[in-house]
């Protein structure tokens, strides 16, 4: 039976997604074939391997032993691969696509070089929107997409890569917190209409009883350089201070050095994740498992 990773993959999947849901849309297959591969294990072993709770999936005494072996394996086949990759030697430029978000302040240059290592080839970054990033995977013009909006298509695998938060920031000092009655205090930078962080914001917004049509906008940009770029040059205002809302992570070194101030909601967190992307015809390419497996790794955080 270990012959068969497949099924072992998506017991792996299952094991930590703490989900079957969850594990289909990592895979790529639908639920039914997930629950009919976990079935076939364990009539294979004769052995319940899963118990399905209210709040999610634990895996049996079984499963936990069965877990231990496959993740053995799983290494073993991680380590013959970057072998095999030795061997192949194919002369290739990897196509990793990113949003503005990512792309700018979260995927730094040192990544770019040591994920080139890791395939023994080199990497050109593209960086764009989420709609086309997607586009662009389909049309076999990227390899790997790293977006902050699942814009869903059914031909392609999303991979849940890490929470990212957005808050509110100004080149003033604001308040820890802010409550909704003095979010129309402020200027804003808005990000333009069609937007999927303007409609995330704006959804928030509204489940919050705020209305955006009552801010002060000064105006709309496209991505969040731009956001980051006219806030920060703006003249600094006390009295009134211009605002927008944006990744921590695009304002982190900003913050660090006193250049830019942040600011929360009062009890709200304004979350989103970031997504790992790619083809389904690409699922078992020993170059795109190789790079997905190194950036969900955290290998380009050391």
């Amino acid at each position: 039976m270990l012959k068969d990773f497949v099924k072992m993959e998506t017991f792996l999947a299952v094991a930590r997604e703490r989900s079957f849901s969850k594990a289909s849309a990592k895979l790529g297959i639908s639920q039914p074939a997930v629950t009919q591969q976990i079935k076939y294990i364990e009539n294979y072993l004769e052995a319940k391997i899963i118990d399905r709770k209210k709040n999610g999936i634990k895996l049996t005494p079984e499963g936990e032993e069965l877990y231990k072996v496959v993740t053995q394996l799983e290494k073993s086949i991680f380590s013959l691969e970057k072998d095999v990759l030795k061997i192949i030697k194919k002369e290739m430029t990897f196509r990793l696509a990113a949003s503005y978000t990512i792309g700018s302040y979260v995927i730094p240059g040192k990544c770019l070089n040591s994920i080139g290592k890791s395939i023994g080839n080199d990497i050109a970054l593209t960086i764009d929107t989420s709609d086309n990033i997607v586009k662009g995977l389909k049309e076999r013009k990227f390899d790997v997409g790293l977006i902050e909006s699942p814009v869903m298509d059914h031909d392609l695998i999303y991979r849940e890569w890490f929470d990212d938060e957005l808050v509110l920031f100004s080149n003033v000092k604001l308040p820890k917190t802010v409550n909704t009655e003095e979010l129309y205090d402020y200027k804003w930078i808005c990000r333009e209409e069609g937007s999927h962080t303007r409609k995330l914001i704006s959804e928030v917004f509204g489940e919050l009883g705020v209305s955006c049509k009552s801010f002060d906008v000064l105006s709309e940009v496209s991505n969040s350089t731009a956001a980051l770029q006219s806030v920060k040059r703006a003249t600094k205002n006390e009295a009134k201070p211009i605002v927008s809302m944006i990744s921590k992570y695009a304002i982190a070194e900003e913050v660090a050095r006193g250049a830019l101030f942040e600011s929360r909601i009062y009890g709200y967190t304004m979350s989103r994740k970031f997504y790992i992307v790619y083809s389904k015809e690409n699922k078992n390419n020993v170059f795109v498992d190789n790079v997905v497996n190194y950036i969900i790794a955290g290998k380009c955080d050391s």
